[in-house]
């Protein structure tokens, strides 16, 4: 079992930047993903990271504004959100594979998931 808790998440003015932080427990997990989802849509990925942090992957409706890092020494995973539009306002998911290194883009490439965290960005 991978246990995962994410923090950071709070109100911000378009234009501005947020740090999401999802700190991960007990076994040790593969590919890493954030997910978000805004009141009456689906589930959006947003990015991943390798099991490394080598390799990333990001939807092109944050490509270049999001950067996701991770630090498996602290099993942490990042999510740097700039240039926050209201659009960007969801609560957001970090979420855990328990097998396979590749970065899956599906929520339900995912086995593991965290209780989420809301991110208003006013205008």
């Amino acid at each position: 079992q991978v246990q995962l808790v994410e923090s950071g998440g709070g109100l911000v003015q378009a234009g501005g930047s947020l740090r999401l932080s999802c700190a991960a427990s007990g076994r040790s997990s593969y590919a890493m993903g954030w997910f978000r989802q805004a009141p009456g849509k689906e589930r959006e990925f947003l990015g991943g990271v390798s099991w490394s942090g080598g390799s990333t992957v990001y939807a092109d409706s944050v490509k270049g504004r999001f950067t996701i890092s991770r630090d498996n020494a602290k099993n942490t995973m990042h999510l740097q959100m700039n240039s926050l539009k209201p659009e960007d306002t969801a609560v957001y998911y970090c979420a855990a594979k328990a097998t396979g290194y590749s970065i899956g883009t599906r929520a339900g490439a995912y086995d593991y998931w965290g209780q989420g965290t809301q991110v208003t960005v006013s205008s």
